[in-house]
């Protein structure tokens, strides 16, 4: 064929905007050999795996099939478009057959691969194994040395969840470009690493690498996890300065910046500040709405957080997870019960019932109101139950004083149904042992977290044996439990140990417990003023004057109860 005559087809190719156009282009390319010249044949499959409106995996395999020695760049396209269209295993199929057949990737090949990697090695460990022979593969073609193929590994390490891997990987590249300092600082606020993120864009300020829009939007996460207020007014500084809002920037990713900013200021507690962005946004998404919302609930403002849904309804927004959330959140804070209800119906409604967390936190908020019956039946129509839905309603029974139902339910969690209790589920069960005043059950299961599930215990429920050995008068086994500690006592096991000597009238140890409470706290009135009445109990006048005259010399303004009715 002529030379006008190729650029032209490859002109038609390029410009090709239907499938019937691109097939007849291809029955040209087959009477006249063209299928068989590399560049054409190329493009042909690019299109069909990778082009936004012709793509079409199914017609580009029936060409590769065909095709007798793909090239690298074909093999590319074939991968990146099962990559692309969230076929991730299919994807790995053609890389391990690209392989076998003895076709050497490049550094385009390994972005989709590693991509395809992360995506399932979150359900399969297979995957996350490979995709670290897909590293050795990097390094054995010197491919390391590539900031687009480096800049991969490190998000697929990222993305898998082990970001001291990525760390590595960032470490050892020779050039880094604002995508890999970027890429690091996204891992770290998903690892919720938020103090790593800040530090790793301080250096990259000191390194002059001119962060974009994403590398701020991610900044601004992490100060929002660590309540670094004043780094997000610094970042927020430097966005009004560089002026991304009135730049080329397009109007998603204004949309986006902008939330962020909102956000960073809502989860770092200034809710003046945040709804006052909030007010004079031109354009609102849903995450701002929820961003608004959730910092109302977080921050003890429940009416707040409802009368911002109201609006949100009346402006066309339908809640979404997140939403729902928050939502059952304030309810349950605000004892709304007929609120709770009608978002229990709206869940109901739609496919949100499907979601574990949202029916875990309609079940916690019936709890929370003292409706345990509806939260029993919930849990009863869940057709699958994990371990989030168990330790919800258990630690809900105990929180309404019903403790033996409790321990029953997780006695069933683990005889009947099998699921494997964690931390936050044995707290719920120490607490039901020590409400329900049963000792010799509670020392059985604070002996079965290590013994039967390699649990260690943590701080809560050293709390909560105490606590539980105080009450019943075993005054001196809690105290020696005290002393067999790893960590350091805080104020709450001190408390729950000063708390039994108040209740067994135990006046030496209330004295010994007491010096470290006020070691810890100081300045505390409370623990003065318990020590005054066990003392008194016991009619030691001389200690009781001490205690009070403590009071005055530390200047310790006593807090005095006081009673509020809600109308």
């Amino acid at each position: 064929m002529k030379t006008q005559h190729y650029n032209k087809l490859l002109y038609l190719l390029q410009n090709c905007t239907t499938l019937r156009e691109l097939k007849q282009l291809h029955g040209v390319m087959i009477t006249t050999s063209l299928i068989k010249h590399v560049i054409p044949l190329s493009r042909l499959v690019d299109f069909c795996t990778n082009s936004p409106n012709l793509s079409n995996l199914t017609y580009a395999e029936s060409v590769f099939t065909h095709i007798d020695n793909p090239s690298v760049y074909i093999w590319n396209s074939m991968i990146r478009g099962h990559c692309n269209s969230n076929n991730s295993v299919k994807a790995l199929l053609m890389y391990k057959q690209m392989m076998h057949l003895g076709h050497c990737p490049d550094h385009f090949t390994f972005p989709s691969v590693l991509k395809s990697c992360a995506a399932t090695a979150k359900t399969s460990k297979t995957d996350r194994n490979y995709g670290e022979c897909v590293h050795g593969r990097i390094i054995k073609t010197g491919f390391e040395l590539d900031s687009y193929a480096s800049t991969s590994l490190m998000h697929f390490y990222c993305v898998i969840g082990d970001v001291d891997l990525g760390e590595k990987v960032f470490d050892e590249m020779p050039k880094r470009n604002v995508v890999a300092w970027t890429t690091l600082i996204a891992g770290y606020v998903d690892s919720y690493r938020g103090g790593d993120a800040i530090r790793l864009f301080r250096e990259m300020e000191v390194q002059n690498v001119e962060p974009n829009e994403v590398t701020f939007a991610n900044v601004l996460a992490a100060c929002g996890q660590c309540r670094d207020l004043e780094t997000g007014r610094f970042v927020h500084g430097i966005v009004r300065q560089i002026g991304f809002r009135s730049s080329g920037m397009n109007s998603s990713m204004n949309i986006v910046l902008s939330t962020a900013i909102l956000d960073m200021y809502a989860k770092c507690g200034s809710l003046n500040v945040a709804r006052e962005l909030f007010n004079k946004m031109p354009l609102r998404n849903l995450v701002a709405w929820n961003s608004m919302i959730g910092a109302y609930n977080q921050y003890d403002k429940p009416r707040e957080a409802i009368e911002l849904f109201v609006d949100m309804k009346n402006v066309g927004f339908s809640p979404d997870k997140v939403t729902l959330l928050s939502l059952l959140g304030a309810s349950a804070k605000l004892g709304a019960l007929v609120l709770g209800q009608e978002l229990h119906a709206y869940v109901e409604k739609t496919n949100f019932g499907s979601a574990v967390a949202v029916v875990t936190a309609l079940m916690d908020m019936y709890c929370k109101i003292g409706d345990t019956h509806s939260a029993l039946r919930i849990f009863d129509g869940l057709p699958k139950k994990d371990k989030l839905a168990w330790t919800s309603l258990i630690m809900g029974l105990v929180m309404n004083g019903q403790s033996e139902e409790a321990l029953s339910l997780f006695d069933k969690m683990q005889r009947l149904e099998g699921v494997t209790p964690d931390h936050i589920t044995y707290i719920g069960v120490l607490c039901a042992c020590s409400y329900a005043g049963l000792v010799d059950e509670g020392i059985k299961h604070f002996m079965s977290m290590k013994d039967l599930y390699g649990l260690e215990p943590m701080e809560e429920h050293y709390g909560c044996m105490v606590d539980l050995l105080s009450r019943a008068g075993r005054l001196k086994e809690a105290e020696e439990l005290v002393g067999k500690m790893p960590m350091k006592p805080n104020l709450a096991i001190w408390g729950a140990l000063l708390n039994g000597c108040e209740i067994h009238e135990n006046v030496d140890t209330a004295g010994t417990v007491g010096s470290h409470l006020m070691e810890l706290r100081p300045e505390s009135c409370g623990v003065y003023v318990l020590l005054s009445n066990i003392y008194a109990r016991a009619k030691r006048w001389l200690e009781v004057s001490s205690a009070r005259e403590l009071i005055r010399e530390k200047r310790i303004e006593r807090t005095y109860g006081w009673s509020v009715i809600v109308t």
